[in-house]
């Protein structure tokens, strides 16, 4: 029988041995399948960039290009109060930094609330910040319940404004200075009346620890407005107030108020010529409201880096600084880990207050 010329056969070894055409078959099958197999690895690692690029961090992703489009600011009061200028200064100077606008959404509320839900509710990838600060720490400290916690569930990225308290008193008044006014207390127990807002507010708290801290026991007379707590005191109903300047600023300028006392770690730029609670003698009491920026909790890092240098640069602007000045407040930037400690330590500081001076819980 005649094999034919192509066809195989097998070698010593068992092998099959197929001729020269089928041999070149078999060689291009083999490259088809590698370059088929170099395809199917390049689609996949192309898919594995894809789906790590998917499930990256928001933060791993665009922290270079940060913002890259419009920051919405919450503010947990109306427009036009101090805290709310305050912000608006603090957000034009980040925005011509930063090249992106940082819009300001005032959600207004009992203890911030709103606004801090707001922010939680809101994706967390750096384009939705909160102001958070002193009140926040009062909130967590007066309210029984919250829906959130104020430490846990944020992230601190900087401190912004800080507030003194001032002293307030008439012009006629007999009481000269801070020391006339705690003397006055001590010889009469009870009978000196110290305005503040309502129970809970800063001023009333400051209020209340100024007199447990000077050891003296007076009358806090509570006002629904600033406004009518100003009138009381020009009119001699109370013997002085509790209050920030942004309020009183107008009466001042006219000689209808003043000020006999603030009540930070040192004099301030606005009032040079006003003494300390603790250089009149009452020592450690420094009470200063501020408060500053921060994220959800779930926020990545990077946006947090970042929006920390940029308010490094914008807070520490000359113009900010005096527009800051003319209201009443200096602003001061801060690491996240320092406002955080800050933070704490309020809410420590005013639930102690508040258990002192038997302040019903919310």
């Amino acid at each position: 029988m005649t094999a034919c010329a192509n066809a195989s056969r097998l070698n010593p070894d068992g092998a099959i041995d197929r001729p020269p055409v089928v041999r070149r078959l078999s060689a291009q099958t083999g490259e088809n399948m590698d370059l088929h197999k170099k395809i199917a690895a390049s689609v996949a690692a192309t898919i594995g960039l894809l789906l790590v690029a998917v499930t990256a961090p928001a933060g791993a992703q665009t922290a270079s290009a940060y913002p890259n489009h419009p920051v919405v600011l919450i503010v947990p009061y109306g427009a036009g109060g101090v805290a709310d200028v305050g912000m608006r200064i603090l957000g034009n100077a980040l925005s011509e930094h930063l090249k992106q606008q940082f819009v300001i959404e005032n959600k207004p509320g009992p203890g911030a609330i709103v606004a801090a839900e707001a922010a939680l509710q809101a994706a967390p990838d750096g384009y939705t910040t909160l102001m958070t600060g002193n009140n926040n720490a009062i909130a967590e400290a007066l309210f029984n319940k919250l829906p959130y916690d104020t430490v846990a569930d944020f992230r601190s990225v900087s401190t912004a404004a800080f507030f003194d308290l001032l002293v307030v008193t008439r012009p006629n008044s007999p009481y000269k200075s801070l020391h006339d006014l705690i003397a006055a207390a001590k010889a009469n127990p009870g009978k000196i009346n110290i305005a503040t807002t309502p129970p809970g507010s800063t001023q009333n708290l400051g209020a209340e620890l100024f007199l447990s801290t000077a050891g003296i026991k007076a009358s806090i007379v509570t006002f629904r407005t600033s406004s009518d707590m100003a009138n009381a005191v020009m009119r001699g109903d109370v013997d002085a107030e509790f209050e920030f300047y942004a309020a009183v600023h107008g009466l001042l300028d006219a000689k209808k108020l003043v000020v006999i006392a603030s009540t930070g770690p040192k004099r301030t730029a606005y009032l040079p010529d006003v003494p300390t609670a603790i250089e009149s003698g009452l020592k450690d009491f420094d009470v200063v409201s501020w408060n500053g920026l921060a994220f959800s909790a779930k926020t990545p890092t990077p946006f947090v880096d970042k929006l920390n240098a940029a308010m490094k640069v914008a807070l520490a602007e000359p113009g900010v600084q005096e527009r800051a000045k003319q209201l009443g407040m200096e602003m001061r930037w801060s690491t996240p880990d320092e406002m955080t400690a800050r933070m704490k330590s309020d809410i420590a500081r005013w639930g102690a207050v508040i258990a002192n001076a038997h302040i019903p819980k919310r």
